[in-house]
């Protein structure tokens, strides 16, 4: 099965491509944005050496239909998918904050829990609390973006107080964030799954805040299956989970955090395509919907270059 894990193309009116852990962005007269979804996978801010067959497609199309389904809650930066990896938005000036928002006690907030950890960005934990268990209500924990490596826990009051986001946007943001998980959750609900945990990214045009990036993937979000929740929860047995988690959990069954000395366990052919069914159950789940494959045995590349120069030369 091939798999695209790099892009380099050269679009009219581009004006500069930004090629980061998972997607290849290209910057279109300073106006447009064409987001590739490669089949790139990264783990503890790594990128993993195969790239995962289909695993961009799925991304891709998680997120452009949770753009749709939440169009009416805030604006966002979509406005095409003309191949199934690809995206074309608005380009926006991004805010260099991640919205983290979780309604579990779980992943690395657990982690740091375990240890002692009883504030995460500034938002105080009750203590006595069980591994996967709900929060009272969903917290936001906020994050740095950072140029290279981990980005960094950050409190409100630290982006305010620093200007990273004006008090102003940053409530925008908030609300947001807030009625975005909601709504994500309902949709979750309906197929059986709880959004556990996502993280948002928004930018501003004009003077206004929209959403940008992806949204409700498995790459940003962390899904459990609702059956049977409460009954492992009670019994303390780990939650059957729709997320990137069973690769980092793999990773670190393989002696890799990405921690110095630490050496990348090999990726086979077969480990990659159970990856990739993987990915396909989780879009099945998460969308409702058959997951139909894009024609693995053309030239990848060859196509989106069509599909996407043949769309912007109608937004001419």
């Amino acid at each position: 099965m091939k798999a695209l894990t790099r892009t380099d193309f050269n679009f009219e009116g581009q004006k500069s491509v930004y090629h980061g852990k998972v997607r290849d962005v290209y910057n279109i007269n300073d106006d447009l944005m064409v987001m590739v979804a490669t089949d790139r996978i990264s783990a503890f801010d790594v990128i993993l050496p195969k790239g995962i067959p289909f695993k961009g497609q799925v991304l891709n199309q998680i997120a452009a239909k949770f753009l749709d389904a939440t169009s009416d809650i805030c604006p966002n930066w979509k406005l095409a998918t003309p191949d199934p990896m690809v995206t074309v938005g608005l380009k926006c000036e991004g805010f260099r904050v991640e919205m983290i928002i979780r309604s579990i006690l779980t992943g690395s907030a657990w982690r740091e829990y375990k240890n002692g950890c009883r504030e995460l960005c500034g938002v105080k934990l009750p203590d006595g609390m069980k591994e996967n268990e709900r929060f009272p209500e969903p917290i936001i924990t906020p994050t740095t973006k950072a140029d290279e490596g981990h980005d960094l826990n950050i409190s409100r009051e630290e982006i305010i107080a620093q200007g990273i986001v004006s008090e102003e946007d940053y409530k925008v943001m908030e609300d947001y964030t807030r009625r975005l998980f909601a709504r994500g959750q309902q949709i979750a609900e309906k197929q059986g799954l709880i959004l556990v945990d996502t993280k948002y990214e928004f930018g501003k045009r004009d003077g206004k805040v929209y959403l940008i990036d992806e949204i409700h993937t498995p790459d940003s979000s962390r899904y459990f299956y609702a059956e049977g929740y409460e009954r492992n929860l009670a019994e303390g047995k780990p939650q059957r989970q729709l997320s990137k988690e069973f690769v980092r959990q793999w990773l670190i069954e393989h002696n890799f955090m990405n921690e110095p000395g630490q050496v990348m366990p090999e990726i086979t052919d077969e480990y990659a395509e159970s990856v990739s069914e993987r990915y396909i159950e989780l879009y099945e789940h998460i969308i409702g919907e058959r997951f139909e494959k894009a024609d693995a045995t053309e030239d990848i590349a060859a196509r989106i270059e069509q599909n996407v120069s043949g769309y912007l030369k109608t937004r001419k």
